[in-house]
């Protein structure tokens, strides 16, 4: 069985599903020497343990980055393009040059060294679970920051996903800038109003 090189980075977005807001991805080379316990897929983590761990690790990790796409690069990409490019530009942020990169899913982003997919990498993949958590924290609070500029939509809550909360604030105040208006639910409103 072949080992894999020391400095493998795990690697996964958060913000693929939601309406709003960016898509964010992180890159982590964990420390063998230096093992994180409780790290698991971001999703079934509560908030609390989720802020805690993303702390641990980025104390702890040889090495980690965040990469993003914004609404625009999703609207004209598409989602699953802009995130391949959001995980591309996170290992490309690594302060330390990673010689392998592990990717939760199907799909391989365009890096500088050998990659490969791991379906449910972010349960199975300790350094993958760690970049899902880092993803998913750094996006959850930068939709908490877009709640007090956009007010009304309730970002701080759902995070843009399309809750009935959002749906209905959405068709109330209308598309803000941080719509991805090539979401079906945005685009229906829009083609409603005749935009």
């Amino acid at each position: 069985m072949s080992r894999l090189p020391l400095l493998t980075a795990g690697v996964d977005e958060a913000g693929r599903g939601p309406l709003a807001g960016p898509v964010i991805a992180a890159a982590v080379i964990l420390d063998p020497a230096s093992p994180i316990a409780g790290i698991d897929d971001s999703k079934k983590l509560s908030a609390a343990r989720r802020q805690n761990l993303a702390g641990l690790i980025r104390a702890k990790a040889l090495a980690w980055a965040v990469g993003r796409a914004e609404v625009e690069e999703i609207d004209r990409l598409n989602i699953l393009r802009a995130s391949l490019l959001a995980m591309a530009r996170a290992v490309a942020a690594l302060p330390i040059t990673a010689q392998h990169v592990l990717v939760d899913g199907n799909f391989c982003p365009e890096v500088q060294c050998t990659v490969e997919a791991v379906v449910d990498g972010d349960a199975s993949v300790a350094a993958i679970g760690a970049a899902s958590i880092l993803a998913k924290v750094a996006r959850d609070q930068e939709m908490v920051l877009l709640d007090s500029r956009y007010p009304g939509y309730g970002f701080a809550q759902h995070k843009g996903y399309p809750t009935k909360v959002h749906i209905e604030a959405l068709s109330r105040l209308g598309v803000s800038k941080i719509h991805r208006c090539s979401f079906l639910p945005v685009r229906r409103l829009l083609r409603k109003s005749g935009v």
